[in-house]
């Protein structure tokens, strides 16, 4: 029986080192891309006409006009084409929500108010439909954030949301996929709305100001006592084998927070939020991305003081007030960057994701310069979360997540001819495009 084991044993090992030789084979020669004659937008500098990109083990091994190209590497002629580093949509529920009107396959939102260990990785779906559509619009990394409000939340009132996550948008599995685990601490920020609408009763309820304002100031302290608990634990875990220490994961998610190692992903619209949430963090020496702020033009000289970074919604989103002019919020983009506030495009959504570079060509239309539009959709959410080392532009040594194609990224024209993700050539092809492909081959009907 042992002899028999061995043999067995010895059987299954080979049969591993024949398929691993066997995956090495496949990808050998795969791992070198020389993009040629394309026009470069290295957004790290002047365009360059007629140049390459050498793509090297998922890296960016040279650029320029007189790149040498190594024996093996596979040439693409972008002849006629342009290369830009690929867009990075920094809100979204990618692989968390499928169809939001199904529960079972909405995973955004824990129960109770405080859920600082929930990392969005944990529950990322790699065979997601909304991934490769995402995708063949250029996106080639977002970020994927638990609580971040809108319908998928349904109606949970979480405070500390959880992790958001950063992943490429390809890969078989989460892991795979990952940038950054734990790439923010998501802070849905409360409001002060005395209207609500009763979906029991299909009525407007109308609260006292006196009693909303009691309920948000609660809100506030217990977020302010659930910042404070972590700096005491930080401190303890200092020294772990000391008597009564006891772990608790949720004061230990917060303690990079408190330590000004992860940022908090505060979402926040209103004028008054924005001021609450910058001046908390502010005195809590906390680090702030605002998200949403529908508002912010009206805190941009508190935003630029604080130097604090701004994702901002769909420019062609719902206004927050009946009488604010019509394109309140395409100026918007361009008024906070004139007062010096970086700013970024997030789709807030996963089912239109794809129209991202659109939000931000909407804005160019309504006056924010070009480069700025371009950059607010690649370097700046880079930036913004600490990836500008590894993405957000076209230069040597970077993460190769690259997209070429035959025009202007923001134009939703534009089509993606070539898309790269870690050095790999990916497929642009998804569901959507099947199913044009199927319609309009249609056979027509015989009269």
């Amino acid at each position: 029986m042992n002899r028999l084991l061995l043999n067995s044993l010895g059987a299954i090992l080979f049969l591993a080192l024949l398929v691993a030789h066997a995956l090495n084979a496949q990808t050998a020669g795969t791992t070198d891309y020389a993009i040629t004659h394309a026009k470069i937008f290295t957004l790290a500098g002047a365009p360059i006409e007629d140049g390459t990109v050498l793509i090297h083990d998922g890296k960016i091994a040279a650029v320029g006009v007189a790149v040498s190209i190594p024996a093996g590497a596979q040439v693409i002629d972008a002849k006629g084409l342009q290369v830009y580093p690929g867009l990075f949509d920094p809100v979204t529920q990618m692989g968390l929500s499928e169809i939001s009107a199904v529960s079972a396959t909405v995973d955004t939102t824990e129960s109770g108010s405080f859920n600082p260990d929930v990392t969005a990785a944990t529950a990322i779906l790699p065979s997601s439909v909304h991934i490769p559509v995402t995708r063949a619009s250029g996106i080639t990394h977002v970020i994927a954030a638990p609580a971040s409000g809108g319908f998928d939340s349904r109606g949970a009132t979480n405070l500390v949301g959880g992790q958001a996550s950063e992943i490429h948008l390809s890969g078989w599995t989460a892991e795979e996929m990952l940038i950054n685990k734990h790439a923010a601490m998501v802070v849905d920020w409360p409001g002060i709305e005395t209207r609500s609408f009763d979906f029991s009763t299909l009525s407007v309820k109308e609260k006292p100001f006196t009693d909303v304002k009691k309920e948000y100031d609660k809100q506030i302290n217990e977020l302010a006592d659930f910042v404070e608990q972590p700096r005491h634990y930080a401190q303890a875990l200092q020294s772990p084998a000391s008597a009564g220490f006891q772990r608790d994961v949720k004061l230990e998610a917060m303690v990079p927070v408190v330590r000004g190692e992860m940022p908090m992903l505060v979402f926040a619209d209103k004028a008054r939020q924005i001021r609450d949430a910058v001046e908390f963090c502010d005195k809590q020496n906390l680090k702030i991305i605002l998200a949403g702020a529908t508002e912010a033009w009206k805190e941009k000289d508190l935003l630029r003081s604080k130097g604090v970074p701004v994702i901002l919604r769909p420019t062609l989103g719902e206004l927050s007030e009946e009488d604010y002019a019509y394109d309140r919020l395409l100026t918007q983009p361009e008024e906070l960057r004139a007062a010096g506030i970086k700013i970024a495009f997030g789709s807030f959504d996963n089912s239109f994701a794809r129209r991202l570079g659109q939000n931000a060509a909407n804005a160019v239309a309504h006056g924010l310069p070009y480069d700025e539009g371009l950059k607010a959709v690649t370097l700046y959410p880079a930036q913004m979360f600490g990836l500008d080392a590894q993405l957000g532009t076209v230069e040597t040594g970077k993460t190769a997540n690259l997209i070429v194609t035959n025009g202007d990224p923001l134009d939703v024209t534009t089509d993606v001819r070539y898309l790269f993700i870690k050095g790999q050539l990916t497929s642009t092809d998804n569901k959507q495009k099947a199913l044009y492909e199927k319609y309009l081959n249609r056979p027509k009907a015989a009269h």
